[in-house]
């Protein structure tokens, strides 16, 4: 289900004297099926452009498209709800959306306030309970009685459970450490690949823009400036710059050692284990030699 944005304007408290725009001529494209990033410094309009792709924002000017359904500033609730099933959105600390009294109760609000049976409902939550690697047992528990990293893990079922088309993620790893956030982020793209879903990651870290995104939108001052692989998005760091935005490390750490060895800019290293060969390759070649 694709995603297009058409001369999207957003205005926060408009016609107000505190009113301020937060978006303004923002035409993109994200493909059904595809991994997209966005990226971009603080105040550049990612969280406002995220809230526009399940209408809790609706655009001020221009229009959004969700799959077949059109969404202008005149678009109303009730037209609405299938835009809201088909796109769900995983905010920031989705574990402070937890509420329920079990973790049963909490995965399955979402599909019975959509009118699912109960016993499906009850069913899919069971099985992304385990597909989300909670211990047996858990779906009884208070969500408050799990540890941090097991509430986020609900709270993300809670999102699965509407069986989503489109899975938009919201800095999704804020507040992790390290091997948390990268256990965060290979079990979304595991299930990016596995359940075939249109994923939104909407991110400060270069890296994970990198590593998972095959498609990146570059937002800047409120509006899209850039947009294409991440092999042309992070090829050039001096763009990247007048934007705010650095390269990932493993990009920065590549362009010093091509600059120390006397070595052409080649294509841009964009994981660990692209830039380990590609070190390996260049010191046999001699390239390191300097």
């Amino acid at each position: 289900m694709d995603i297009t944005l058409q001369r999207v304007g957003y205005t926060y408290a408009a016609g107000t004297p505190f009113q301020k725009q937060a978006l303004h001529d923002v035409d993109v494209r994200i493909p059904d099926g595809s991994y997209t990033a966005v990226i971009g410094h603080t105040g550049s309009g990612k969280s406002t452009l995220l809230q526009h792709l399940n209408a809790l924002l609706k655009p001020t000017e221009g229009t959004v498209r969700v799959g077949d359904t059109v969404i202008t500033k005149e678009t109303k609730g009730k037209q609405l709800r299938s835009v809201r099933r088909k796109v769900g959105i995983v905010f920031q600390f989705p574990e402070h959306q937890l509420f329920e009294e079990t973790v049963l109760k909490d995965v399955m609000f979402g599909p019975l306030n959509f009118g699912i049976p109960e016993a499906e409902a009850a069913a899919r939550a069971e099985e992304l309970l385990g597909l989300l690697g909670l211990p047996e047992g858990t779906a009884e528990k208070s969500p408050f009685d799990l540890s941090g990293g097991q509430m986020r893990r609900v709270a993300i079922a809670g999102v699965l459970a509407m069986d989503p088309d489109v899975l938009v993620l919201d800095e999704p790893t804020a507040g992790l450490d390290p091997s948390g956030r990268r256990e965060i982020m290979d079990l979304f793209h595991r299930l990016h690949e596995e359940r075939d879903m249109t994923t939104i990651l909407v991110t400060h870290s270069m890296e994970d823009a990198a590593r998972y995104a095959d498609h990146v939108i570059v937002m800047h001052d409120g509006t899209d400036v850039l947009e294409g692989p991440p092999e042309d998005v992070f090829g050039d760091a001096g763009r990247l710059a007048r934007w705010r935005l650095e390269v990932p490390r493993t990009v920065a750490f590549q362009r010093e050692f091509e600059r120390g060895a006397g070595l052409p800019e080649g294509p841009p290293c964009l994981t660990e284990e692209q830039l380990a060969d590609y070190l390996a390759g260049a010191v046999k070649k001699g390239g390191g030699a300097r």
